[in-house]
């Protein structure tokens, strides 16, 4: 079993900064590839980045590429998202999600094998 558990959301301005980390507790939490969703209310999921078990492989949604990066302390078995000049389409509750896999992240139907119980963003404007 792995326990993930988000923390650093909150409300910030637009064209702020904010970062999230995701705490995963478990033996084998560091062989998990990690990454981060979001769902704004009234709207899908939406994937945002994953980054690989050990930190060499990183994939980024187009909406937050060149914003957002992703990065991972197997050390302290906690995976981070930094998010930079945020915008008001930011606003969601981000999550956390693990799964053994690098691929299908970004479907529709992916499916983690573990989820946080997730923190909420809000960008003002």
């Amino acid at each position: 079993q792995v326990q993930l558990v988000e923390s650093g959301g909150g409300l910030v301005q637009v064209g702020g900064s904010l970062r999230l980390s995701c705490a995963a507790s478990g033996r084998t939490s560091s062989i998990y590839d990690m990454g981060w969703f979001r769902q704004a209310r009234g709207k899908q999921r939406e994937f945002v980045a994953v980054i690989s078990w050990n930190g060499g492989r990183i994939y980024l949604a187009d909406s937050v590429k060149g914003r957002f990066t992703i990065s991972r302390d197997n050390a302290k078995n906690t995976v981070y998202l930094q998010m930079n000049s945020l915008k008001a389409e930011d606003t969601a509750v981000y999550y956390c999600a693990a799964k053994r896999g690098f691929t299908g992240w970004d479907k529709l139907t992916f499916e983690a094998d573990y989820w946080g119980q997730g923190t909420q963003v809000t960008v003002s404007s």
